[in-house]
């Protein structure tokens, strides 16, 4: 497997993980808190800016 491929697969499993609120037995609860709120909501606006990106990119 390529590099960017593996690297392209933790980003995708670690934003998963983030969205979801997934963690380890025993820590602290943040999935519901602000500061994660706001944490999903950059991810969004930053998954769209690069979607628009790379669809104008492919466009022309």
């Amino acid at each position: 497997m390529n590099w960017l491929i593996l690297l392209s697969l933790a980003v995708i499993i670690a934003a998963v993980a983030a969205v979801t609120g997934i963690k380890p037995k025993e820590t602290r609860p943040v999935a519901h808190s602000r500061m994660m709120g706001m944490a999903r909501f950059v991810l969004v606006v930053l998954a769209l800016i690069l979607a628009y990106a790379a669809f104008r990119a492919r466009a022309g």
